[in-house]
C-alpha cells in the first residue's frame, strides 16, 4: 500500500513542498530504500526510524519498503523527514490509519527512543501550510512557539513519536500552539547597554545618530580604547522598533540556519552580528557546497559589525560589496542559484594605523607613512565608496570622562532617528525605498534638493577632495538625513558641510 504525506525542504530561506511518499510490499525480500536526492542525514533517516518506532511499541515492516522524497530533484537536507517517513511507513503497513495526513505538514527529527527532537526552518514551513491553504502542521513542541506566529495556521505540537501517532489517527486531542505578538514584542524589546552610559563622544553619537537615522553604513577610525566597539554595540538602541514584516523575515533567516533560540518565537529586536576578523567569505556573505546564510544576511535589517576592518581578508571585504549594494547576496552554483536578504547597516572599525595611535596625543606612532599608507589601502577605493559615513574616534582624556556628566539616553536619541524615518516613510511612500541610503540616482535629483549656497560648497568640495561619482552621492544622501533630522525640507550649505566632514577617508588618500 501507499501512503503519503506531505513535508518541506528549503531553498535559501523559502520552503519547498515535499511529498513523502511510502510503499510497503505485501510479500517478497525484505529491506528499505531511500531515494529523491537524499543527503547523508536523510539516507541515515531509515535506521532512527527503524529504532523509533520498535521503542514506541510498533514494528519496522518485514516486506521490502521504497521511500521516495518528490520532486526527485530538489536536494532533500537534513534530519526533519524522519517524522513523516516514520507515520508514512506505519500508514503504508496498515498498522495506523489516518485521513488526516492530506492536511497537515510533518516536521520532526526522531531520537531512538521515540522523541521528537526541535529541527530548523519551522516558521518558513509554517508560511508555506498558509499559502497551500492547509489546515496547520505538525512540529516538534521546542519550534511550536516559533510556527505558531503564523496567523490561519493550525499548530499541532508534539514531543513523542506515539503522541504524533494518536493525533493523527484520531484517537488524542492536542491542543495547537498559541502566542501573543504584542507580549513577544513587549518583552524582547529591552536592551542591555545605553547610550546615557556614554560619557565624551559627542561627534561620534551625531554620527551615529545621523547613520541610524538614514541607513547609512559606517567607519569608525581611531586608536585603540578610545570606544569605538562600545559606541557601535549600543547603535541598535537607537534604531527603530522592527515592524512585524521585518521581524517575521529575519526569523525566518535566524531559523532556517538554526540561529534561532528555542524560547525564542520571533526575532523582536535588530540582530547584531559580529564576526572575528579570521571569519572566511563564505562565513561572512554566504556559500559552501550547500548555500548557507552568511553573516550579511544573519545581520538582515540590523547591524553587522566589523572590527579590525582591514585585518579581514581581501576576498572577503570585497564580497560586501554586493550586498551593501544591492541589499541581497546571490549565491550561484551549477545546479541552482539561492538568494538571500541582506539589508543592513555596516558598522566598521578600525586603528588609523598599524600600531593603532597614529595622531593619538598619548602615545607615540611608531608607523612610517608608506606602512600607513599600506595599512589604510587594504580597503579598497570601491568598498569605501560604499560606506557613507567615515568618522574619527580620538581617545577620551581622563579627566573628561571624570567631569562629564552622563549621555543623552538611548530612547531621546531614538525618537529624534524614528522622527527623521518617519519623514522617508512619507517621502517614499511610492516607493520600496524606505531609508536615505536605499536612493537610486533617479529618487536622488528628486528629493535631494540643494538651495544656493549648498550647491556652491558641494561643488568646492568635489574639486578639492576629488570625490567620486559614487562619494558625491553619499555626501548628498547623508545631507538628506541631516535635513531630515532638522526637519529640513531642502538641504542647506551647513547640511552638506556637516556630510562633507563624514568623507575621512576620502580626505586621508
Amino acid at each position: 500500500m501507499i501512503a503519503r504525506m506531505h513535508s518541506v525542504a528549503f531553498h535559501g530561506i523559502e520552503a519547498l513542498p515535499v511529498e513523502v511518499e511510502v510503499d510497503v510490499a505485501r510479500g517478497g525480500f525484505s529491506g528499505a530504500s531511500l531515494v529523491g536526492l537524499p543527503d547523508a542525514a536523510v539516507k541515515e533517516s531509515i535506521e532512527r526510524v527503524r529504532s523509533a518506532l520498535h521503542n514506541s511499541g510498533f514494528s519496522f515492516p518485514r516486506f521490502k519498503t521504497l521511500v521516495n522524497l518528490a520532486p526527485a530533484d530538489l536536494r532533500k537536507e537534513g534530519p526533519l523527514f524522519d517524522l513523516p517517513i516514520a507515520l508514512g511507513i506505519l500508514l503504508g503497513d496498515r498498522q495506523i490509519q489516518s485521513d488526516l495526513s492530506e492536511h497537515y505538514l510533518i516536521l520532526g527529527e526522531l531520537a531512538l527512543d521515540g522523541r521528537v527532537r526541535p529541527i530548523h526552518g519551522a516558521l518558513s514551513a509554517a508560511i508555506l501550510a498558509r499559502e497551500e491553504r492547509r489546515r496547520g502542521l505538525i512540529v516538534p513542541a521546542e519550534n511550536a512557539r516559533e510556527a505558531a506566529v503564523v496567523e490561519q495556521v493550525e499548530v499541532i505540537p508534539v514531543s513523542t513519536l506515539t503522541e504524533a501517532i494518536g493525533f493523527l489517527a484520531g484517537q488524542l486531542l492536542l491542543d495547537a500552539a498559541k502566542v501573543n505578538l504584542s507580549e513577544i514584542f513587549a518583552s524582547a524589546s529591552a536592551y542591555d547597554c545605553d547610550f546615557g552610559d556614554v560619557r565624551g563622544q559627542e561627534h561620534v553619537k551625531r554620527a551615529l545618530t545621523v547613520a541610524a537615522a538614514g541607513g547609512h553604513n559606517l567607519l569608525l577610525i581611531g586608536p585603540p580604547g578610545s570606544g569605538k566597539t562600545m559606541l557601535a554595540k549600543r547603535l541598535p538602541t537607537i534604531l527603530p522598533a522592527l515592524t512585524l514584516e521585518e521581524s517575521l523575515e529575519t526569523t525566518r533567516i535566524h531559523s532556517v540556519a538554526g540561529e534561532l533560540k528555542q524560547a525564542s518565537a520571533l526575532l523582536a529586536t535588530r540582530p547584531v552580528r559580529a564576526p572575528h576578523h579570521s571569519a572566511s567569505m563564505p562565513a561572512l556573505v554566504g556559500g559552501g557546497a550547500v548555500p548557507k546564510a552568511g553573516e550579511v544576511s544573519l545581520a538582515h535589517h540590523g547591524v553587522l559589525f566589523l572590527d579590525e576592518f582591514p585585518e579581514f581578508s581581501r576576498a572577503a571585504l570585497e564580497a560586501l560589496r554586493q550586498p551593501l549594494e544591492d541589499g541581497e547576496v546571490t549565491i550561484a552554483r551549477a545546479q541552482h542559484t539561492v538568494k538571500y536578504p541582506a539589508s543592513l547597516m555596516l558598522v566598521a572599525a578600525m586603528n588609523p594605523c598599524p600600531c593603532g595611535y597614529f595622531g593619538d596625543p598619548r602615545r607615540r606612532c611608531n608607523c612610517n607613512p608608506l606602512l600607513i599608507e599600506r595599512y589604510l589601502g587594504r580597503i579598497s577605493g570601491p568598498l569605501v565608496d560604499r560606506i557613507d559615513i567615515h568618522v574619527e574616534v580620538p581617545a577620551v582624556p581622563l579627566s573628561e570622562l571624570r567631569g562629564a556628566r552622563d549621555g543623552t539616553p538611548s530612547e531621546v536619541m531614538r525618537e529624534r532617528v524614528t522622527q527623521a524615518r518617519q519623514r522617508q516613510r512619507r517621502r517614499f511612500s511610492d516607493q520600496p525605498t524606505m531609508t536615505n541610503a536605499r536612493m537610486n540616482g533617479k529618487l536622488l535629483r528628486k528629493h535631494c534638493r540643494l538651495d544656493e549656497s549648498g550647491e556652491s560648497v558641494l561643488r568646492q568640495a568635489l574639486s578639492e577632495l576629488g570625490l567620486s561619482a559614487r562619494a558625491h552621492d553619499k555626501v548628498l544622501r547623508v545631507a538628506r538625513t541631516i535635513a531630515d533630522l532638522e526637519g529640513l525640507d531642502d538641504i542647506h550649505a551647513e547640511n552638506v558641510m556637516e556630510a562633507i566632514q563624514y568623507r575621512r577617508l576620502d580626505r586621508a588618500v
